[in-house]
């Protein structure tokens, strides 16, 4: 798996992200490009934001023993895989803006660096190691840029 942390990981993302256009059409799934790119950004809003409540306890032991290893191991994503419901994207949303975020939130992972991460507590999953948070990150990204065909 492709490492988020470094350069290249994130120079082959960005130029992947700026091959989206808002008119580009999904291979699979539901969301329009935009509504992926904020489906997106919504990982990293969990990672770098307090912008959506956490799990309590139970729920969150309930998803470190059901997800957690789905999520951070580096088996890509089957096509039409089951989404959280926070992370569902059921309004219209602005594709510059989301994209801009993105790539804000991608440069900011790299900046930070694979030290950061390591032993950092996760919005569903408690502590992470820094490869876990590096798969969890890349991997739902590509399965949604895949999504597109970029």
């Amino acid at each position: 798996m492709k490492n988020l942390f470094t350069p290249d990981t994130t120079a082959e993302l960005t130029q992947r992200i700026n091959n989206l256009q808002p008119d580009t059409k999904q291979l699979w799934g539901k969301m329009n490009a935009a509504q992926m790119l904020a489906h997106c950004n919504v990982i990293y809003e969990m990672a770098y934001e307090d912008k959506h409540p956490k799990p309590n306890a139970f729920k969150r032991f309930v998803l470190r023993l059901l997800l957690k290893n789905t999520v951070v191991n580096e088996t890509p994503y089957k096509q039409n895989s089951a989404t959280a419901p926070q992370l569902k994207m059921k309004s219209d949303k602005d594709f510059a803006s989301e994209k801009n975020r993105l790539l804000h939130y991608i440069c900011q992972t790299e900046t930070l660096g694979a030290a950061h991460f390591e032993g950092l507590d996760s919005h569903s999953f408690g502590p992470l190691t820094s490869q876990e948070w590096n798969h969890m990150f890349y991997k739902h990204l590509d399965h949604h840029l895949n999504q597109f065909g970029v």
